[in-house]
């Protein structure tokens, strides 16, 4: 994606590493981001005392408006409190993705008024999402992607917007920031119940989608295929950025598994909860089913939610455990890329570890940094508490990246455009099959392990 290299007679010429790729490549500027947003995070909680944070770093968080709700849009933004956050999150991500704009040698005097603009978009978007109504069913990536779309497909997306639509460059920033968020200890808390769930089914699935869009349905857009397949097993957008990034999927690949998911994903966490319930499904039993096939990490929290408090717990825990696998699958991606599908000949051929490391996500390296660092260094020194202190603010920082790139991908995606790689409809068969074959794989196995027939049912404290 941000790398380049050629293909001829078998033989991959890869770009060799510079130090100046630290500062200059998006990846490199995606987990230096991050970092900085979990370091100032961490330094607020951890020098803080009785609870409270040195300094308030949190970024805006609209609460939920609207009838019903316990307050009202007018109230909230009579608050001055509400608008220092407001100003304060547009500084530090303004800052931060304006200085790594310019280390990509980007124009400020282009990229700094796009970005203002996306920046009152993503407000909007915010601002509608936490509506009580909207806020019980759907989730703000829906109508991030809506708002970009409405734009890009009536008046069409401004030239001069454009420098600051930058799906992934936002999103793998947001991605390192998540990463705090995963912690190992996770898989204890389930044990080998969340990981027969979440490791078992889903290398199974993609294995299942790459075959049946290659072989069964001839699809020849390899990098699609093997995104939108891991999009619908592990985790919807943040993995489609991952693998996307690792096969090297073209921008209109990555746009159109990103719809299809989150589609599908509305639908599921509507309607995945009210069928569990008309079938008198245990909560458990949904619950980690819900959190094993809706793609996405907020959806499965509603989802589960509307099922019960313990199926909330059970989706959670298997997505969490789920999302640890991005990493893995995208260097895996790179090395089966690199070695069985960039080759031209069909057959294997040797790859050396220079190629690998220019294929791997480096922004990956970043996700598993952070997620190292909260399980085994800040969790065993300051607690549990101060881990959850510190994600409470990366949570909204990671969700304004998101929120970004969502509606940058709104921006950038036409309707004519999706319509032509759609091919008879191959890819929205590819999905439909591949999530109804996770859900029933999901399902069995979940019965196996959590039925109580075969294994002792587990608490979930």
């Amino acid at each position: 994606m941000s790398d380049t290299s050629e293909t001829k007679n078998d033989v991959v010429t890869v770009e060799k590493f510079h130090w100046s790729d630290l500062y200059k490549k998006e990846d490199w500027l995606a987990v230096w981001i991050g970092f900085i947003v979990i370091i100032i995070a961490a330094i607020a909680v951890l020098l803080g005392k009785d609870g409270n944070a040195a300094f308030n770093f949190k970024a805006l968080n609209f609460s939920k408006w609207g009838p019903g709700a316990s307050d009202s849009l007018g109230s909230q933004l009579s608050k001055a409190s509400f608008w220092t956050a407001l100003i304060r999150t547009f500084l530090v991500t303004g800052v931060l993705f304006s200085i790594g704009a310019k280390l990509k040698g980007q124009s400020l005097k282009d990229y700094i008024p796009a970005y203002i603009v996306l920046f009152v978009l993503s407000i909007i978007v915010r601002l509608i999402s936490a509506e009580f109504t909207f806020n019980r069913y759907l989730e703000w990536a829906f109508f991030a992607l809506i708002v970009g779309l409405l734009i890009a497909n009536t008046i069409g997306t401004p030239s001069w917007l454009k420098p600051a639509v930058q799906t992934e460059y936002y999103i793998k920033a947001g991605l390192v920031i998540m990463g705090f968020s995963v912690l190992f200890s996770n898989i204890i808390k389930f044990g080998p119940y969340g990981l027969a769930i979440a490791w078992l089914v889903t290398p199974v699935v993609i294995i299942f989608m790459w075959f049946f869009g290659t072989r069964v349905l001839k699809l020849d857009n390899k990098p699609f295929v093997i995104t939108i397949a891991t999009a619908t097993s592990v985790c919807g957008t943040s993995a489609a950025i991952a693998t996307g990034a690792a096969s090297k999927a073209k921008k209109t690949d990555l746009s159109l598994a990103v719809s299809i998911s989150i589609i599908f994903t509305v639908l599921m966490m509507v309607f995945e909860p009210l069928i569990l319930k008309a079938l008198g499904v245990s909560q458990l039993i949904g619950g980690a089913l819900i959190g094993g096939t809706v793609d996405s990490t907020g959806a499965v929290t509603v989802a589960g939610t509307a099922l019960g408090a313990e199926a909330q717990k059970a989706a959670v825990l298997v997505k969490s455990i789920q999302n640890i696998l991005i990493g893995f699958i995208a260097f895996f991606v790179a090395v089966f890329f690199a070695k069985y599908v960039d080759g031209g000949n069909g057959g294997a051929r040797n790859v050396g570890a220079g190629e690998i490391w220019y294929r791997l996500p480096k922004f990956i390296l970043g996700f598993f940094a952070a997620s190292l660092v909260a399980s085994f260094i800040i969790k065993p020194i300051a607690g549990s508490a101060a881990v959850s202190s510190i994600n409470t603010i990366l949570d909204q920082y990671k969700n304004w990246a998101f929120v970004l790139a969502f509606t940058s991908i709104g921006l950038d995606t036409n309707f004519k455009e999706i319509a032509k790689q759609l091919h008879g409809g191959k890819p929205l068969v590819l999905y439909i099959v591949g999530q109804l074959f996770n859900i029933v794989l999901t399902f069995l196995v979940v019965w196996i392990t959590l039925s109580g027939k075969l294994f002792p049912i587990p608490v979930l404290n």
